[in-house]
């Protein structure tokens, strides 16, 4: 391969290992946006331990784990650490698409989100001894067991032979609904925020204290997903590359438009975070297709994920499952949308694609569901998830970090 080439295409890929990173303050900004001023500090630490951690643990064992090489295509290991091969670095690695460091940069920075989309689900009321536990354990083991089911050459990417397969580009499954499975698991077990359910049992609004910060980590997430979803391209090939990211913009679009009209003819007002959900959903939804997709299907399938943030909102309230952030509407109901749009519309449209994909979806479910279910059940057994009602009132930063995100600004958070 030429060298020029070579290098643009390491270099792409290091620019979007870089936006992925970034995602991580977008995170940051949602949740603590959404959520109230007393917890600011709790989940800015969380996140912050996650993309330390998650890094850490990918090297120790999460990127061999994930990518094993030769396996029985359900479990492999490929040994601890990153070993020093020459050529890694040169185009031998990865058809010239990037150096193997690389690779191992921008896949680390995929394992983190998975627990960061648990962050938000259970923020304001969790441990943060147990939550990071759990993170390590989600995020170490988990995560990269489920993604070698389709990126490192398991079974999911072999079904229907040659011609057939799973198909998940950037990870609406492997990486937003693993994420949502175990934030769905965890509220089930943790309970509902003191407050968030009357009498009558109808959920009640509990306000974010920075709807800007909010919007603010939207849009930066926004930004992001030129990474996530054109660094999954995985060179810097410049027609792939350029469709990967107007199919992402438009279903951005389109799940905006399509959430906002949609909850102002249920709610009849105009509801921002109703707004900037419909935009996550619908980049959740369009990863799993964004190199199949035509501009006009990637609509489609935005404007279907926009109307899935309000109905899957207020039927998280009706389950009363309290998700202060709407993570599990986002990342679990619009990922899994996205991963059976793939069998619905673009390149690979048909019945035995869909059946795949649903093949796909079920697999990483059932074991999300049942990991994530063992990890925080026994961690409720032993230590205990939930603080206590002292500690949620009056606020987890004053009371697991002895201090206060706006120390001149006081307010009455209760």
């Amino acid at each position: 391969m030429d060298a020029g080439l070579f290098t643009a295409n390491n270099v792409w890929m290091m620019v979007c290992t870089a936006l992925v990173f970034f995602m991580h303050t977008g995170f940051a900004f949602l949740e603590i946006g959404l959520t109230r001023q007393k917890n600011t500090i709790n989940i800015l630490f969380k996140n912050v331990f996650i993309i330390c951690v998650g890094l850490l643990l990918y090297y120790i064992g999460g990127f061999n784990l994930m990518y094993p090489g030769d396996f029985n295509g359900f479990l492999g290991f490929g040994g601890f650490g990153l070993p020093i091969d020459e050529t890694g670095l040169t185009a031998e690695y990865a058809d010239g698409g990037y150096t193997y460091w690389t690779d191992f940069l921008f896949q680390g920075m995929f394992a983190a989100t998975a627990g960061t989309i648990v962050s938000g689900a259970v923020a304001e009321r969790i441990k943060l001894g147990a939550f990071m536990i759990f993170v390590i354990f989600y995020i170490g083991l988990v995560y990269p067991i489920v993604g070698s089911w389709q990126w490192g050459g398991g079974f999911l990417s072999t079904l229907g032979g040659e011609n057939g397969g799973f198909h998940d580009f950037a990870g609406s499954t492997l990486v937003h609904s693993v994420g949502g499975w175990g934030a769905l698991v965890a509220i089930y077990l943790l309970g509902s925020r003191i407050g968030k359910y009357g009498p009558d049992g109808k959920p009640k609004a509990i306000p974010g204290h920075n709807i800007p910060l909010a919007a603010a980590g939207v849009l930066i997430l926004w930004l992001g997903w030129f990474g996530f979803n054109g660094g999954s391209v995985l060179s810097a090939d410049p027609g792939m590359t350029s469709l990967v990211l107007v199919t992402t913009c438009l279903a951005a679009a389109a799940g905006g438009v399509s959430a906002f009209a949609v909850s102002t003819l249920m709610y009849k007002n105009f509801d921002l975070t109703m707004f900037l959900n419909g935009i996550l959903g619908g980049l959740v939804s369009i990863t799993a297709g964004a190199d199949l997709m035509t501009p006009f299907t990637a609509i489609i399938i935005g404007l279907i994920a926009g109307a899935i943030i309000v109905f899957g909102v207020a039927l998280i309230d009706r389950l009363k499952l309290d998700d202060p952030v709407g993570a599990v509407t986002v990342h679990l109901i619009c990922g899994i949308w996205g991963t059976l749009a793939v069998g619905i519309f673009g390149a690979k449209a048909g019945l035995d694609q869909f059946l795949y994909q649903l093949a796909g979806v079920a697999a990483a479910g059932a074991f999300c569901v049942i990991t994530s279910f063992t990890i925080i059940y026994a961690l409720k057994a032993t230590m205990g998830i939930r603080v206590s009602k002292e500690e949620e009132i009056e606020g987890l930063d004053i009371h697991e970090h002895g201090m206060d995100s706006y120390p001149d600004f006081r307010m009455n958070q209760h």
